[in-house]
C-alpha cells in the first residue's frame, strides 16, 4: 500500500522528492501517512478534497482482502 500512495502522489505533485509515506500498524487498523511539500498541499487535497478522497478510494479497494482495515492521512 505504501508503495501505491507513494506513486499517486508523486504523480501530482510538483516536487516528488519532498513526499514521504510512512505505515503506521495498530492492533484494529493500518495508518498511511502521506507527506508532501506544503507547496504540493493543494494538488493533493484537490478540489473539495476530490483527490485525496479519490486516494483513499483507491487504497480502500486495494487493501479489500486484508484483515484490517487501511485509513490513509494526509499530514
Amino acid at each position: 500500500m505504501v508503495e501505491l500512495v507513494k506513486f499517486i502522489a508523486q504523480s501530482l505533485v510538483e516536487k516528488p522528492e519532498a513526499v514521504d509515506v510512512r505505515e503506521v500498524v495498530e492492533d484494529e487498523k493500518i495508518t498511511i501517512e502521506l507527506r508532501v511539500d506544503p507547496d504540493d498541499m493543494g494538488k493533493v487535497i484537490g478540489r473539495q478534497g476530490r483527490i485525496a478522497k479519490a486516494i483513499r478510494t483507491v487504497v480502500k479497494a486495494a487493501s479489500a482482502h486484508s484483515e484490517k482495515p487501511v485509513f490513509v492521512e494526509i499530514l
